[in-house]
């Protein structure tokens, strides 16, 4: 569904990126992590069109991405500049579906409908800035949904929320993806998350130069709950080697604990 062959990113003479090279089957959930700085917002816009390609390649669906693609949908962490503040919480989700030729009623049904499948439809009528940041994020999730996209691109989308907010919308973005099977594309720092969510994580090495360190699957029951997914033995081993992969030094990350340098060699 997405594919990334030897992606290379920079801005001016700084490169971020490296030979990125990923292949994301369609309906898979991807989580990528990495530590600060090391490219995994620069890699997701550049996904998205938002930035052109310096080197190598980015398809979806065997299209070469040279601009925004259709069928996509960005879920910004920064959900309160995302949000229009003049339109209510139903018009600012309903906002897409102008593209597409609808008439207001039927824009308005459809948002309506989204707005009740994230717990907001009570909120339709409401302004943005009256919610919750928490319900502001769920306003973000329906605006994304509504279009029914094929691919979702999700920017640390839960970082500023609190624990039991952020909960809720990690479960709530679990269901969606079991309803609607859209290949998704989740950054987060928290490593917690990264596997909690994850069909799959990808784990960026420190930058400069971040290239792909690790790539694990997670085999984890596809049925998660927030108490008892996290105490499995499998959650908690697989959780400690994608924090290994996030803290190890740059070229030891790229390379792998047998490739690196002894430390009497450096």
């Amino acid at each position: 569904m997405l594919r990334l062959d030897s992606l290379s990113q920079s801005y001016g003479e700084h490169r971020v990126l490296r030979d990125v090279s990923l292949s994301v089957p369609d309906g898979q959930l991807l989580c990528v992590v990495g530590p600060s700085g090391c490219g995994k917002s620069t890699l997701l816009r550049t996904i998205a069109g938002l930035l052109p390609v310096r080197e190598g390649a980015v398809t979806i669906d065997g299209t070469l991405v040279t601009g925004v693609p259709d069928r996509l949908a960005v879920v910004f962490q920064d959900y309160g500049r995302s949000l229009l503040p003049w339109l209510s919480v139903r018009d600012n989700v309903a906002l897409p579906l102008r593209r597409q030729g609808l008439r207001r009623a039927e824009r308005r049904a459809e948002a309506e409908h989204m707005l009740e499948r994230v717990g907001l439809e009570a909120s339709a009528r409401r302004s943005p800035w009256q919610l919750s940041g928490g319900m502001q994020q769920r306003v973000a999730i329906a605006r994304a949904l509504v279009v029914r996209p094929s691919l979702l691109l999700m920017d640390e989308p839960f970082g500023s929320l609190d624990a039991r907010t952020r909960e809720d919308l990690e479960d709530l973005l679990l269901e969606v993806h079991r309803t609607d099977g859209a290949t998704i594309v989740f950054v987060t720092h928290d490593i917690d998350e990264s596997v909690y969510l994850g069909d799959r994580v990808v784990v960026l090495s420190a930058g400069p130069d971040s290239r792909v360190a690790r790539d694990l699957p997670v085999g984890l029951p596809a049925q998660r709950d927030q108490i008892a997914t996290r105490g499995l033995p499998e959650f908690v081993a697989l959780r400690a080697e994608v924090g290994r992969a996030v803290r190890a030094p740059a070229r030891a990350a790229v390379l792998g604990p047998a490739d690196a340098e002894p430390e009497q060699a450096r």
